[in-house]
């Protein structure tokens, strides 16, 4: 079922994590809110879907290093094109190794040198700006109370690192991208209008709670061009299968995205000033480093 799985994939899942945490003077939201926004742009201009995929993932894993750092940040430094693309080349080759060859060459000329554009103000449907704004669950179970995990991530957040993890994932399952990438990015569509009250809220619904989602999704896909009603749905479809490589590559991407966001909360609450000093190099090494050390000793903080 599944052709390899190597864990020398997980620092590279870690870090596409962290872009829902950083963020940039001059845009809103988080990159993964940038991500999301900039995927439904291209799709309601009418981009083809797997060029999107392709563009969107290689950007994001260009990101997991040089974070906000982007191809508009360089132009305005005064960089070339092929500066500029150098540049995201690199940062791209770092972190992409365990990622299969081939998978991993195209994505990699998947790059572009010239700065993506965001979209229009008001452009995007009503649905996305709400999954934005719409905070996930935290941690729920039926029966127990709710562990509240703050900062809460957007659904937009999630939605744009499942879309990313899916492409990642699909070489590895012998899935087309695609499919699992719209899947990822439109899994949530009810919870434009639907609360997220976690699986918990979910179960006390019960018969109700599938009218329910149905109803607020439908909504939402009412609000895309109908051209892309029936991917959309093709893609919904994927949400509660396993049984094709499409369908697990969301499924994968799904659940790896909301492991390791519970594993940000715990490695975050865990965070000490000895990790800070002993192992990140908070202090870092430069010409001034033995200097700021003796500061740090003559305080007692090492």
């Amino acid at each position: 079922m599944i052709q390899k799985i190597d864990r020398a994939l997980l620092p590279l899942l870690l870090e596409l994590n962290d872009l829902k945490r950083v963020r940039v003077a001059d845009r809103e939201g988080t990159l993964a809110t940038q991500i999301f926004r900039r995927a439904w742009a291209e799709l309601l201009h009418g981009d083809e879907l797997a060029a999107v995929a392709r563009r969107t993932t290689a950007h994001a894993v260009a990101a997991a290093r040089l974070a906000g750092i982007d191809a508009h940040v360089m132009q305005l430094a005064g960089f070339s094109a092929e500066q500029r693309l150098a540049v995201l080349h690199h940062s791209f080759d770092v972190v992409a190794g365990p990622l299969p060859e081939a998978a991993r060459v195209e994505m990699r000329a998947a790059l572009v040198g010239e700065p993506l554009e965001g979209p229009p103000s008001g452009s995007l449907p009503a649905f996305a700006e709400l999954l934005v704004r719409q905070p996930r669950a935290g941690a729920t179970r039926p029966g127990h109370q709710r562990v509240v995990l703050e900062p809460a991530e957007g659904h937009g957040d999630h939605c744009a690192t499942v879309a990313v993890y899916a492409v990642l994932w699909s070489p590895l399952l012998g899935a087309d991208p695609a499919l699992p990438f719209l899947a990822g990015l439109a899994h949530h569509l009810h919870n434009a209008r639907l609360p997220d009250a976690g699986f918990a809220g979910d179960e006390l619904l019960g018969d109700q709670l599938g009218p329910l989602m149905e109803r607020f999704r439908q909504m939402a896909i009412e609000e895309l061009p109908e051209r892309m009603h029936a991917p959309v749905r093709a893609a919904l479809d994927l949400v509660f299968r396993q049984d094709t490589p499409e369908a697990r590559a969301f499924q994968a991407a799904d659940v790896c995205d909301r492991v390791l966001e519970m594993r940000w909360h715990a490695q975050s609450a865990a965070f000490t000033l000895d990790v800070a000093l002993d192992e990140m190099d908070v202090v870092h090494p430069g010409p001034v480093q033995a200097f700021q050390l003796e500061v740090m000793r003559g305080l007692g903080l090492m």
